[in-house]
């Protein structure tokens, strides 16, 4: 395929040039520029972010690329879902103008060696099992801001770490995008969206189903005055009761930095949130819930 190439709607850029050639054109004549960056095996989660972006900006971009770089070498990079096709095909029905999928050479090419590393809000929760993660997560998603020079730029809160990361690299590095972050969704049953949901047997895609029904009833009973040490304990034995493989995590955190709750009544002027990682079957499913008083 050409270094861009494009149909009445939806245009493909490999390379940086190609890329900034459309974007600087866009800029140019005065309109704002909403990027949403993925890795593919796109579901109804990331193009709600995509049409998040559409109503904050005239045009709107969203990547395609599997960011080696934020996975250990035992986990799932080489297997990771990827179907390129079909992610163009439901972008460009959800109204995005622009694909970015360039080939690893073009975001890492030979000699890279520059790394971005976030301190506090990377440390526990995801950045204790997985301490690789967000220095490549935080290195991709700068270059791409760099390379695409968005407006603004969504984020899902089911990475709600994520997202704080990304906040205070930009904050810190006085990047000119706004950071954006938009509400879970999820399926019929409450799971929340994910690529690797598609890894899921039918016994286990039950066990992930009650996930989220377990962290929002420690939210209600947090949101009630219920102390903290008492919920996280109950959730726990939720957890392996509900046939859960292995806990990751369950935490109670400031969703302003991340301080952990651990035990006591919440603080009512203090938002938080529930935090889980669990391993069902061989999948690591992460999600969150927030503590909100009446």
């Amino acid at each position: 395929m050409s270094p861009l190439s494009a149909d009445s709607q939806l245009g493909v850029a490999r390379t940086v040039k190609a890329l900034r050639a459309r974007v600087d054109a866009w800029r140019s004549s005065g309109q704002s520029v909403g990027f949403v960056p993925t890795m593919g095996a796109l579901h109804d989660g990331h193009l709600s972010l995509v049409r998040m972006a559409a109503r904050l900006s005239d045009r709107t971009v969203a990547s395609i690329f599997v960011n080696p770089t934020q996975f250990a070498p035992h986990e799932d990079f080489s297997s990771y879902p990827r179907n390129e096709a079909q992610d163009l095909e439901k972008l460009q029905s959800s109204g995005c103008h622009l694909a970015y999928a360039p080939p690893p050479e073009q975001m890492y090419p030979p000699g890279f060696q520059t790394s971005i590393k976030v301190e506090a809000v990377s440390q526990g929760l995801c950045g204790e099992s997985r301490p690789h993660f967000f220095g490549g997560v935080a290195t991709v998603v700068c270059k791409l801001l760099n390379q695409v020079r968005p407006t603004v730029a969504v984020f899902g809160e089911k990475d709600f770490q994520q997202l704080l990361v990304i906040k205070r690299m930009v904050r810190d590095l006085d990047m000119p995008v706004e950071i954006v972050g938009a509400p879970i969704v999820r399926e019929a049953d409450g799971l929340a969206m994910s690529s690797r949901n598609a890894y899921l047997s039918t016994d286990e895609r039950a066990t992930a189903g009650k996930l989220n029904k377990i962290i929002s009833s420690m939210a209600d009973r947090l949101s009630e005055g219920a102390d903290a040490s008492d919920v996280l304990n109950d959730g726990r034995m939720a957890l392996e009761s509900a046939g859960v493989s292995r806990v990751d995590y369950l935490e109670i955190r400031s969703e302003t930095d991340l301080t952990p709750v651990l035990y006591g009544p919440i603080d009512p002027a203090i938002p938080a949130r529930v935090f889980i990682a669990a391993i069902v079957g061989k999948t690591r499913l992460i999600d969150n819930w927030p503590v909100r008083r009446a």
